[in-house]
């Protein structure tokens, strides 16, 4: 075929580039051509490629791999000046696309004369130029080859003339870089990239390489603990067959709603397309964070995602809350995991879909993108494998030296915990010493972050002697600690700071789980007589489980079974597991936006103290784990038939001594009303409820100096009911912190000399605030 015999030649045009050109048709100018060229080949020193019989010569697949310096060349032998030559002819025969214009100026093959190109075709050459002209202008400052632009690289070194009729080897392909190929892949053979450009594609096939490797690492978990059972999967599937089956019309009418409103997005989005403006829709409700580019609003395709979204979001929602689920439990689960994979399907955690992120990674030409390629990894190679999303930069704070540095002593320690006596500040003290159990869920140095918000530091500063557990982190040889083992390390505390202070008396201080468990021990106390604690503060504890929560997708025997399975495997359950469940609660806030600025955005976590503890989590040992969350949790055993511990069967009205509980307003681990129930059904006849305005923890690690949220009281009582007390609250202005400590110093004795720790087992923070899970 003349198409396959054809070599590349170029054509000359007056003050153009040469352009390659393939051989023309079939027709009998042509092969005279090929037949002159045959015959007569090309000098040695000229400098059009010679004409040999195969494509696939070296200067060919030379020039199909490298890019090459256009240039007026030199009229090939045998042909007359300016007469166009060969094009290049791919291996398999097929002939390169011609242009509408160049089609149109060919020779006719039957009277050798040019053709005149018609009107239409000068006119559709014309907008074809203008159109690559555009392109050309667009791709100029990427380093693209266009017309005016300085070619790319060094032309490849001019071929040695081949003789006619032979066959030159082709010279082997060199591997091309990856920067290489992604720039020959957008824009086009020999084409180059922006120098930082490339250096960031090639530093993101290294990172792809230690991420895989990351991941490698990760630990498998019991299949339970991934996501729900089947029986709720069965359970969403038959109440939609008995929705439809029931209630056809309701399901056609949600569809037909659901399209009816997509297509009339569509058709406003062409219409505002049409007119050249874009109308946005109105705001509804609360505006949401996630949108706050103006460019959701003001360029259309991002309007149009946006919008989308919102309407997709809406017909899940609908179609959930449809659902016939006798069981409430049921509902919330369904509503929940509804929400979740709304969340999840937000335009903004997608790179093509998130205007922020692309705006930066063209200002930083894709350095954007390669940080958070490297925050990725490293938060994977942090975690052992799994995912989670670095909430603070965790090289900014060093426990014991710009945070948890209030001065005081380890004056106990044991295998379960260490007990820390903080150096008094006043020359006098309270005769009653105070003892604080922080949850071992986490670290009780949320309590003594910076000095300006230490709580630890606060009371000190009040004139009490003030003793702190911090937990042991536990690892797979705790498993069988339980929550015996944990009771009986509030007794040893209790009777330890007795005999350090040699009072009879001490008041006690729960926050958390910590608190559920002074409970505990507060009903053993009761039964046992002994009346050694003063008073008892709760700070967010919960004894009262009747109403889950935001907890209700996690507490049903699928993930509970799930985690027994586990903690009975690995001995723990993990510091990980549990970040990821409690981060889930606040997706989009602990999760997705997070994930959005380290990975998309390249930016590096903030360095905030509060986030930092967030990250710094801890074990649960397995047997503790499971009987907390089957016996508390899932059976609320303490309030009902009673709660089993230590040869006693323990009730939340054994709990009679004075007491003060604390929550918070917004709080979604242990949520206000829930807490009050529990303190309204404890036996005590002096009881004190504080309302702190914010969340599980800003709404106590709240210092008065900040004067930043409030606090509510009400003297309605714990008769009528959660509501009932909070239409009677008075709000008060800054902290809680200050008005709890007039309630404590009244039940604090006299003021003593100060109480000096000594040296002890070493300084405050101790030994264990540093094991990480």
């Amino acid at each position: 075929m003349a198409g396959k015999d054809k070599k590349p030649e170029v054509e000359a045009g007056a003050g153009d580039a040469a352009k390659p050109r393939k051989a023309r048709g079939t027709g009998a100018k042509a092969r005279s051509a090929a037949k002159v060229a045959k015959q007569d080949p090309a000098p040695a020193d000229s400098e059009a490629p010679a004409r040999g019989r195969r494509a696939k010569a070296a200067p060919a697949a030379k020039a199909a791999q490298e890019p090459v310096t256009l240039a007026k060349p030199k009229a090939a032998a045998g042909s007359g000046a300016g007469k166009p030559a060969a094009e290049p002819v791919a291996k398999s025969g097929a002939r390169k696309p011609v242009s509408r214009a160049r089609a149109a100026s060919r020779s006719d093959p039957r009277t050798g004369t040019r053709r005149k190109p018609s009107a239409k075709a000068a006119a559709k050459a014309q907008a074809e130029a203008a159109s690559l002209s555009a392109v050309d202008e667009a791709l100029r400052p990427l380093g693209a080859v266009g017309p005016g632009a300085a070619p790319p690289m060094a032309a490849p070194a001019a071929a040695s003339p081949t003789p006619a009729g032979t066959e030159r080897p082709a010279a082997p392909a060199a591997e091309p870089s990856s920067a290489a190929a992604f720039a020959e892949a957008a824009f086009g053979i020999g084409s180059r990239l922006p120098e930082q450009l490339a250096q960031n594609i090639e530093r993101i096939e290294s990172l792809t390489q230690r991420l895989i490797s990351a991941l490698a690492q990760r630990r498998p978990h019991s299949p339970g603990v991934e996501l729900p059972g089947p029986e709720l999967f069965a359970t969403a599937t038959g109440a939609w067959i008995k929705l439809l089956t029931e209630q056809p019309e309701r399901v056609l009418s949600q569809q037909v709603s659901y399209w009816g409103e997509t297509l009339r997005h569509f058709a406003e989005a062409q219409a505002a397309l049409a007119r050249g403006t874009l109308k946005p829709p109105p705001s509804e409700g609360l505006r949401d964070r996630r949108f706050s580019n103006p460019l959701w609003e003001a360029h259309p395709f991002f309007n149009f995602i946006k919008r989308q979204y919102q309407i997709n979001a809406q017909a899940l929602e609908e179609a959930a809350s449809a659902l016939d689920l006798p069981e409430m439990t049921d509902r919330r689960r369904i509503e929940w995991f509804t929400r979740q994979m709304i969340d999840m399907m937000a335009p903004t955690n997608f790179l093509a879909t998130n205007p922020d992120a692309l705006e930066k990674a063209l200002e930083t030409e894709g350095e954007s993108l390669v940080k958070g390629l490297e925050n990725l990894v490293r938060d994977v190679e942090q975690n052992n494998g799994e995912l989670i999303v670095s909430l603070a930069d965790r090289d900014a704070f060093r426990v014991g030296e710009n945070i948890g540095t209030t001065e005081g002593t380890v004056v106990a320690r044991t295998k379960l915990y260490e007990l820390i006596q903080y150096k008094p500040t006043t020359a006098q003290v309270h005769e009653i010493p105070l003892v604080i159990f922080p949850p071992w869920i986490n670290k009780f140095y949320i309590l003594d972050l910076k000095p300006q918000n230490s709580l630890i530091k606060w009371i000190v500063d009040q004139g009490y002697t003030l003793f702190v557990v911090a937990w042991k982190n536990p690892d797979p040889s705790y498993g069988d600690t339980g929550m015996d083992d944990y009771v009986t390390a509030y007794l040893e505390v209790m009777d330890r700071v007795l005999d350090l202070t040699d009072q009879k008396k001490l008041n006690v201080v729960g926050y958390c789980i910590a608190g559920t468990t002074l409970a505990l021990t507060l009903s053993i106390l009761k039964q046992r007589g002994d009346d050694r604690v003063n008073s008892a503060t709760f700070f967010t504890a919960l004894t009262d489980f009747a109403d889950q929560g935001e907890f209700t997708a996690y507490l049903q025997e699928d993930f509970v079974s799930g985690i027994e399975e586990e903690a009975a495997r690995t001995g723990v359950l993990g510091a990980q597991l549990m970040t990821r469940t409690f981060s889930f609660l606040r997706a989009n806030d602990l999760v997705w936006g997070p994930a959005i600025r380290s990975y998309m955005l390249g930016e590096m976590p903030p360095a905030f103290d509060l986030l930092f503890w967030n990250g710094d989590g801890t074990n649960l040992p397995g047997r503790m784990a499971v009987e907390y969350l089957r016996g508390l949790c899932q059976q609320n055993r303490f309030v009902k038939e009673g709660f089993d511990l230590l040869g006693h069967r323990l009730h939340v009205g054994d709990v009679t001594v004075p007491l003060c509980a604390i929550a918070c307003e917004t709080d979604h681990i242990a949520p206000w009303r829930d807490s009050w129930r529990g303190v309204a059904q404890m036996g005590s006849k002096d009881k004190t409820f504080i309302l702190s305005e914010s969340g599980h923890i800003a709404g106590i690690v709240n210092p008065p100096s900040k004067k930043k949220y409030g606090h509510y009281t009400s003297d309605a009582g714990f008769d009528q009911g959660e509501q009932h007390w909070l239409d009677k609250a008075r709000h008060h202005e800054g902290s809680w912190w200050g008005r709890w400590g007039e309630w404590l110093a009244r039940r604090a004795g006299n003021m003593v000399e100060a109480r000096d720790p000594g040296e002890g087992f070493g300084p405050a923070p101790g030994l264990y605030v540093h094991e990480r899970a």
